[in-house]
């Protein structure tokens, strides 16, 4: 019996259709899609991955589940939030699936913090990782300086905030102020911000754009998800890392960033960075004018009191000439008789040098020697030589003797002889010396008398004027003249009496006639 080979054999109940692994998963793809399309999506991020190709993949979980995410590159440097491990997260997105690994993901273009505790947490984290690098640390900051020349501004070019920082600087203390505009919210900020630090930085000090002394980051006041630019990584580090002093002006006084703590001062309003950045120049010249003031009287004190101290002590010793008019004087009247008393002393030692004798040792010693010889004659003919010896040697120091007297009393005429030449030339010089003194005195004098004939109006008389006197004195009115009947005008040679004009002459009485008249 033949064995006929219809083919596989068909399995029963096996009429389903038969579907491909790819219509499979574009089936899975097309109802994911339609059936969520754009969802949000809450949870925690979870092991985020940053490839060298720039997109970014991290998870979403909840206590039970975990759904993969990825956001393309283009995508990703247009997130307001960066995704950060722990971080609570509403992620927007689609939902699709990968047919490569059989699994189902979200596409991810907006993330935002799940509410403000998440951010805080966030924040906190933060904050504690980059404190623990240093960043934060105290001993790092700087001493603000006292006076900027140039005052950087990071900020808004078009908000209230610049105008008020303008305003308070140029009430204080105007400066030079350069402005780089930045947007201070938004996912373009925290780069912008550090650029802008970066930038003021990099100016070089003698480059056409002065470099600025002083950075101030200023913004208004928000929420927290308007100041988050400023609790960026990238800002922080930008601040800590800056070469030039920063203040911190983010928000109002009671809004804390991450800025804050690596400026190296936070002012808690714009205004007040402004106020702090700069002193008040009207204080400071107050200030000055105070210190001149203190100087100027400190000096004039150091001055006065050694003067009026000096002046105490000038009253307290008297006139310096007092002191020394008694001995100028007594002096004087020794000088008057010490050449008459050096020349009587010189001319009586004189007279006893020449009186006195010059002994002659020779013929003292021959009378000597015959006495002893006629005394001699009867002693011993030993002690004879012996004293002869003697009487030899006697001779010889007796003429050694009489040479050295010659020359002592020669030396001592010498000496006489130059001493009564200087006392003579001190007697001539003291003798001229009062000559000398009153022809000064009369010199002076005449000058004196010379001034007295000048300053004189004696002298003035001789030019032309002259001197009217009356009963009462000079008379230097003309009204006084007028009522003057006698004066005496005196010229430079002689005085005249006059009389003025309008004085009354005196009366006469009419002469008698000799004889009587017949009429």
């Amino acid at each position: 019996m033949d064995l006929i080979d219809d083919g596989p054999e068909q399995a029963p109940g096996t009429n389903a259709h038969e579907f491909t692994v790819s219509e499979i998963s574009g089936a899975v793809k097309r109802t994911l899609e339609d059936q969520f399309g754009r969802v949000r999506v809450r949870g925690e991020i979870g092991r985020v991955s940053r490839p060298s190709s720039g997109h970014l993949y991290f998870d979403l979980k909840d206590d039970r589940a975990v759904l993969a995410a990825v956001t393309w590159k283009g995508q990703a440097a247009r997130l307001t939030q960066r995704p950060e491990e722990g971080l609570e997260v509403i992620a927007t997105g689609r939902i699709t699936t990968f047919p490569g690994q059989s699994k189902y993901q979200l596409i991810v273009d907006q993330i935002e913090p799940a509410g403000e505790g998440a951010l805080m947490a966030m924040l906190e984290r933060r904050r504690k990782a980059l404190a623990a690098e240093g960043l934060f640390d105290p001993a790092r900051k700087r001493p603000l300086p006292y006076l900027p020349r140039v005052i950087g501004v990071v900020t808004s070019p078009s908000g209230a905030v610049i105008r008020d920082i303008l305003h308070r600087l140029r009430d204080r203390f105007p400066v030079h102020v350069l402005i780089w505009p930045v947007a201070v919210q938004g996912q373009d900020s925290a780069p912008q911000v550090a650029a802008a630090i970066r930038g003021f930085n990099a100016l070089p000090a003698d480059g056409p754009v002065p470099r600025p002394d002083l950075l101030i980051v200023a913004r208004g006041g928000g929420s927290l998800e308007d100041l988050w630019g400023f609790n960026e990584e990238i800002v922080v580090r930008a601040a800590a890392a800056s070469d030039i002093p920063l203040i911190s002006a983010v928000g109002h006084e009671t809004d804390t960033t991450l800025i804050d703590h690596a400026a190296d001062m936070r002012a808690p309003t714009p205004t007040a960075a402004a106020e702090l950045a700069v002193p008040v120049r009207a204080d400071l010249a107050a200030r000055l004018a105070e210190a001149g003031a203190r100087m100027t009287r400190a000096s004039t004190a150091r001055i006065d009191r050694p003067r009026q101290r000096l002046r105490d002590l000038a009253r307290a010793m008297g006139r310096p000439g007092t002191l020394t008019e008694t001995a100028r004087q007594r002096l004087d009247l020794t000088g008057a008789r010490l050449a008459p008393a050096l020349r009587g002393h010189i001319a009586a030692a004189r007279q006893r040098l020449t009186a006195a004798p010059v002994p002659n040792l020779r013929d003292f010693l021959a009378v000597k020697r015959h006495r002893m010889e006629t005394a001699g004659a009867k002693l011993h003919p030993a002690l004879i030589r012996r004293i002869e010896r003697r009487a030899d040697r006697i001779t010889g120091m007796g003429e050694r003797l009489s040479a050295s007297l010659a020359r002592m009393l020669a030396t001592t005429r010498r000496a006489i002889t130059q001493q009564t030449g200087r006392l003579d030339d001190l007697t001539r010089r003291l003798s001229a010396a009062p000559a000398r003194l009153i022809a000064k005195q009369a010199e002076a004098l005449a000058r004196l008398d010379r001034t007295r004939q000048t300053l004189g109006y004696m002298e003035t008389l001789k030019r032309g004027f002259a001197v009217v006197r009356g009963p009462n004195g000079v008379i230097t009115t003309a009204a006084e003249a007028a009522r003057t009947p006698e004066m005496q005008v005196q010229f430079a040679d002689a005085a005249i009496p006059m009389r003025p004009a309008s004085a009354p002459k005196p009366t006469r009485k009419p002469k008698k006639p000799d004889q009587p008249t017949l009429l």
